[in-house]
């Protein structure tokens, strides 16, 4: 696994999750590249185990983001900075949410997901 590369670690049996990639991957802004891995792949947890000990019990997204690693709403807050400029711009904005308030968000979203979104019937993460 390269690690001078960004990943983008996410559920692999997830359609949230999947969307989620599939949405980022075809918006993504010029020069910007990302890869995507299932966190139970072999490189996603190869990677997982360099992380600090906290974050690699997370149990959430993952992002490897220019050698450090960020977990929930901080990883998905920085995924819009691989994004074309009108996406990008609500990097800050969304910053501006108290992290508590803005990691409720994401737990409320993360624990209801399986029965909003249906189960991919195969993972189209981009294996690159």
């Amino acid at each position: 696994m390269d690690m001078e590369r960004d990943y983008l670690l996410l559920d692999g049996d997830c359609g949230l999750c999947n969307r989620l990639a599939i949405f980022l991957d075809n918006r993504l802004a010029k020069g910007m590249d990302i890869a995507y891995r299932p966190i139970l792949s072999e490189d996603g947890q190869e990677l997982i185990a360099t992380f600090p000990k906290k974050q690699q019990d997370a149990d959430s997204v993952y992002l490897f983001r220019k050698g450090k690693s960020y977990i929930r709403s901080a990883a998905g807050i920085r995924g819009l900075l691989y994004m074309r400029w009108y996406y990008k711009m609500w990097f800050p904005i969304l910053w501006l949410i108290p992290f508590p308030i803005r990691d409720v968000g994401y737990r409320i979203i993360a624990k209801y997901r399986h029965k909003i979104f249906k189960k991919p019937e195969t993972c189209l993460f981009r294996i690159d």
